[in-house]
């Protein structure tokens, strides 16, 4: 037998869980992306919790900061999936990050299941962060049931496969980085203001109901008030229900609808490359 022994092929799950920790350690190290992931919605949260604490919402018990609460928590999500994966993922294939990554042996299932996982241990931080405040500073329950707990897993594992494979899909779109946040900043605003994020759903006028409805934001934020507050208040809800099946179906269209334009239209290297 030969002497020189052939050094193994990394597994896909080693080559995984590398690109995983190389994109943890870049976003730790970007103050930016903290900043705008962590920092924002705490401090949104102190302030319309402050202004509005002591408003009660539908004839219930349920204070304006705990439906707030619920919203920021559906927000940080498609901010976290959508809005800054998109922006990212731009940036370095303007740097030419991508290009030199599709170069090398990683492979693109890999890539993509690092950015997945990132997300969601971010979302995941994020969400402990918002809820602890929540409970220590306006008086959250955390939901006892199981049944309760469940809904949580369902609707945040669907809600951040929707918008990270969308903030995939809208990266292939862009045409560079610099325009990314110019571009996406305002659509998150217009589905915030208009999926009972910073305002009580109902309080809106009928057809910018209509229009939330189509997209996931709206299903995501009414699937967190599910979760954290009491089942009476789904009766102040547009439908007098938390309407769990058609939540699920149209962030799974969006999901779908994220992974195929993804699938079709990603691209590793610049506009302007040859």
């Amino acid at each position: 037998m030969s002497a020189t022994t052939v050094a193994a092929r990394p597994s896909w799950l080693d080559m995984t869980r590398s690109r995983l920790e190389v994109d943890l350690k870049e976003f730790v190290r970007s103050r930016e992306q903290m900043i705008f992931i962590f920092a924002f919605p705490m401090i949104f949260l102190v302030l319309f919790g402050s202004v509005f604490s002591g408003q009660k919402l539908g004839g219930t018990d349920v204070t304006f900061p705990q439906y707030f609460l619920a919203g920021m928590i559906a927000s940080g999500i498609i901010n976290t999936g959508f809005q800054s994966l998109a922006i990212s993922i731009s940036i370095d294939r303007q740097e030419d990050v991508l290009k030199r990554v599709f170069a090398t042996p990683l492979p693109a299932t890999s890539f993509f299941a690092a950015k997945i996982l990132q997300m969601l241990i971010v979302s995941i931080v994020q969400i402990a962060i918002l809820v602890a405040m929540g409970v220590a500073l306006y008086g959250v329950d955390l939901p006892s049931a199981g049944s309760k707990w469940l809904t949580f897993a369902w609707v945040f594992l669907l809600g951040t496969g929707a918008s990270t494979t969308l903030g995939i899909a809208m990266s292939s779109l862009l045409r560079n980085g610099k325009a990314a946040s110019a571009i996406l900043t305002p659509i998150v605003l217009v589905l915030q203001f208009t999926s009972g994020v910073f305002f009580v759903f109902t309080d809106l006028p009928a057809f910018l109901q209509r229009f939330a409805e189509v997209f996931p934001l709206k299903w995501l934020a009414q699937g967190m008030r599910s979760v954290f507050l009491p089942d009476i208040f789904q009766e102040a809800e547009a439908r007098g229900s938390w309407e769990h099946p058609a939540a699920a179906i149209v962030m799974a269209v969006w999901l779908i609808l994220g992974l195929v334009v993804a699938v079709r239209t990603f691209r590793w290297m610049r506009r302007d490359d040859n």
